[in-house]
């Protein structure tokens, strides 16, 4: 069955642009669900440029469909996201250097790097997903991990088509 989840970051970018509360990241997670989406998707970087920490505490208590936090495995993101307990947590490989998620996971070199954080979120409960190219050497090595599902980086395909 496929499921829509909104990512809600640039809501939360035009807001913090602004430098007010307006629009209300809140409310348009509302909204998402309201209007039906089947869940509401967020990346809280380290730099805060658009889903902040605060966001995310915030988000939580209104969702009333799924919850999916995206994000790179810091330990500050792990203690995090194991706080808040979403429905799943997608793993993305870009650091705090990163401006915008630009790769997948290399899941062949970062195995047993990916093993070990989709262990601890499984110990909790939460679905997991990795972010990677979509290359079949790095999808069969994401299925080694682990995850539940895999989110593909799809850019090449949006550009050549």
């Amino acid at each position: 069955m496929i499921k829509l989840s909104v990512n809600i970051n640039k809501i939360a970018t035009i807001r913090n642009a602004r430098g007010g509360t307006s629009p209300d990241v809140v409310e348009a997670a509302i909204n998402c669900q309201k209007f039906g989406a089947d869940g509401v998707t967020i990346h809280p970087r380290q730099d805060e440029r658009h889903i902040t920490r605060k966001d995310v505490y915030d988000i939580k208590p209104i969702i009333s469909t799924e919850l999916n936090i995206e994000g790179y495995p810091s330990e500050d993101f792990i203690k995090m996201v194991l706080e808040v307990n979403p429905e799943q947590v997608t793993l993305v490989p870009d650091g705090p250097d990163v401006v915008t998620s630009c790769a997948g996971w290399d899941t062949i070199k970062f195995q047993s790097y990916l093993k070990e954080i989709i262990s601890i979120f499984k110990e909790k409960g939460i679905r997991t997903s990795v972010f990677v190219d979509p290359n079949i050497e790095m999808i069969e090595g994401v299925k080694k991990c682990g995850t539940d599902r895999i989110e593909l980086y799809t850019e090449d395909y949006a550009t050549n088509c």
